[in-house]
């Protein structure tokens, strides 16, 4: 993988995760200024399949399946963006693809990571580490007693 693959893939992958809440919030303070995007594709929501493998790395097998947005845009000047969010989220997919357009854009690709994607990486870094002190917070430990013998 290319590392503008990778870059794109981790744009895509944090604003996809974002919460959708404050990611509309900050997109409605960049739309007045930005671009606007033509849908080619959608918001459109579907189904896929989730795959697993036995152990990790066993066997592949049918885990069940996911509700998905999934929208493509393009922009005036030819850049094509794609979304595919978990869930019934129209207007989050949208932005997300619209995101991603404006991010092939020279001038928009600063603006992007500053303003979505370092913000959404934020928000799922904090989630994980609520995550862990509560886990933390229920954890028991276990002992033996070594009963004497009268």
């Amino acid at each position: 993988m290319h590392s503008h693959d990778h870059a794109r893939k981790r744009r895509l992958d944090a604003l996809a995760s974002s919460d959708p809440a404050n990611l509309a919030e900050r997109y409605a303070a960049l739309e007045p200024s930005a671009p606007t995007a033509t849908p080619i594709r959608g918001p459109e929501i579907g189904m896929v399949m989730l795959r697993g493998r036995a152990g990790g790395g066993g066997a592949v097998f049918n885990l069940g399946e996911a509700t998905v947005t999934r929208s493509t845009v393009k922009l005036a000047t030819g850049e094509i963006g794609h979304a595919i969010v978990l869930g019934r989220q129209l207007q989050k997919a949208h932005i997300v693809a619209h995101l991603d357009a404006l991010s092939q854009r020279p001038e928009w690709a600063t603006v992007i990571e500053t303003d979505f994607v370092t913000p959404a990486l934020a928000e799922q870094d904090a989630a994980r580490t609520r995550q862990g002190e509560e886990t933390e917070a229920t954890r028991v430990d276990f002992f033996t007693m070594v009963r004497g013998e009268d």
